[in-house]
């Protein structure tokens, strides 16, 4: 009898100690302690236009969240990896920090304060656009030129001209195609205009930036 109870006690001490071992840390949040921290991260704008600055901003919670220093960390597309400190920032007395960025691609950023990491945000940009006409006052039935670049380079990317319906939405009534020219692309295309309208330009999106809109622009056309 004694043998079976010193087996029967050795399966419990492997089945308890696992367990005991399993926990795990959880993005965000500090193990350990009476007062759990928590981080929050955010980004506005986003989408941003490429070339302008979006605020990276969040919160740490906690006990002592006065006077800590935050770490930013950032991962352009293709996100192969994190690259950590690329900015530091101090929370306020209730914790907030905030941080500018102007990123080039599509980015990926989260923030560190000692052992507390926060959920990732992911940050898109978009292309830079431009939309010129050749005429904005045009005889009806007149070929206007629609021309303009896209910022970086995207050669062949696809470029819909689009023209404002009566509901407010924007229909694609052209479609061109990106050409090279140095670090951005350019676009041109004729279209014969019959009446007046608003027309913007949108360059499709890809995998390193999003969607990219021109600015809006009028033609009055006349007899």
């Amino acid at each position: 009898m004694k043998r079976i109870f010193t087996i029967a006690a050795a399966v419990s001490v492997a089945i308890v100690l696992p367990t005991a071992a399993g926990a795990h840390h959880t993005p965000g949040h500090q193990g350990g302690g009476g007062g759990q921290e928590s981080l929050s991260l955010g980004a506005k704008p986003n989408p941003v236009v490429l070339g302008r600055g979006t605020v990276l901003s969040g919160r740490l919670t906690g006990t002592n969240k006065a006077g800590r220093t935050v770490s930013l960390a950032g991962a352009p597309y293709p996100y192969t990896s994190f690259v950590n400190n690329i900015a530091t920032a101090t929370t306020s007395a209730n914790g907030d920090f905030s941080f500018t960025r102007r990123p080039q691609l599509n980015t990926r950023y989260r923030v560190r304060v000692g052992g507390v990491v926060s959920p990732t945000t992911t940050v898109l940009v978009r292309q830079r656009v431009s939309l010129f006409l050749s005429d904005s006052t045009p005889r009806r039935g007149q070929l206007v030129r629609f021309s303009g670049r896209s910022c970086p380079t995207h050669d062949g990317a696809v470029v819909s001209i689009q023209k404002r319906t009566t509901t407010g939405s924007f229909r694609t009534v052209r479609r061109t195609r990106l050409r090279d020219a140095s670090r951005c692309s350019v676009y041109s295309r004729r279209l014969r205009v019959y009446s007046d309208g608003v027309f913007r330009t949108v360059i499709a999106s890809d995998a390193d930036h999003a969607r990219g809109f021109s600015r809006r622009r009028a033609v009055d056309a006349h007899r």
